[in-house]
């Protein structure tokens, strides 16, 4: 069976070095020296203090659904998240397996106050600057991508530009990767090598990461990330200890996402 990760991880190691290589780490500080300055919004606070904890996300297509919503766009569809109640946003900026850019990032930046997920397969801290000065206040570090020395030295790096940073797991053994500095731990309920969707994989680790936080004094926020339809298994996540749910394709597979968003909300209300 083809592992879809391996693919995606090798193709953004090409792609960085590319986008390296045509702007200079230096000209890229140059031309978003005032957008480093900006105040970034805690993710993590907006989530704590949410009564939806809902992450609604903008991705155009998957590798296992194909096109969700082709010509979507993010100046429409963000603006109507947040105003359907959406306590933060995830923008997809991978474009070869996602249809995303880091355009879609920067027009969501200039419309909304929420805060805003880089989400992407982040494997160099280049993409930390390229995060920071596009208008990102989180980014996702995939534990999955990573080896424990490059997520340490990714995440320390991510605070240093006042970047939260939600790592994600998808097994026991990667709670190893769980450190002081993580602001929020998810579970991706998709397999990354298959893609396929089990939401029992957040149940399935709950009480071992409850654990490993315990014996380690942590406290990040828990999220539970994709594979999430129903207004019922975001109750049933919510009382197993999760304060944050990622969704996209639920509300992205249909003709006004914003609108989908709000009716969830206010049935899980």
């Amino acid at each position: 069976m083809k592992d879809i990760l391996q693919e995606i991880v090798a193709h953004k190691r090409l792609e960085v070095a590319r986008q390296k290589e045509a702007v200079k780490m230096r000209t890229l500080l140059g031309l978003g020296a005032d957008k480093l300055e900006r105040k970034t919004v805690s993710m993590r606070e907006a989530l704590a203090s949410s009564p939806s904890g809902i992450i609604a996300e903008f991705k155009r297509k998957s590798p296992s659904k194909g096109w969700l919503h082709p010509d979507a766009l993010v100046t429409d569809i963000v603006p109507a998240y947040e105003i359907g109640g959406a306590s933060a946003c995830s923008i997809l900026t991978d474009e070869m397996f996602f249809g995303g850019s880091l355009r879609d990032l920067s027009k969501a930046r200039e419309r909304v106050r929420l805060p805003l997920l880089r989400k992407d397969f982040i494997i160099d801290e280049y993409q930390l600057y390229q995060a920071r000065v596009m208008g990102a206040d989180a980014v996702l570090l995939i534990a999955a991508c990573l080896t424990k020395d490059e997520c340490r030295l990714l995440s320390e790096q991510a605070h240093k530009l006042d970047l939260e940073v939600l790592l994600e797991v998808h097994s026991v053994e990667e709670l190893d990767y769980v450190q002081a500095d993580i602001d929020m731990l998810g579970v991706n309920n998709r397999n990354l090598g298959t893609f396929n969707t089990d939401v029992n994989n957040s149940f399935h680790l709950i009480e071992q990461m409850k654990k490993t936080l315990d014996d380690r004094h942590l406290s990040p926020l828990l999220v539970s990330e994709s594979g999430i339809s129903s207004v019922e298994t975001v109750k049933e996540l919510r009382e197993s200890g999760f304060g944050g749910f990622l969704i996209g394709e639920t509300f992205m597979k249909t003709a006004n996402p914003g609108e989908t968003l709000s009716h969830f909300i206010k049935s899980l209300l």
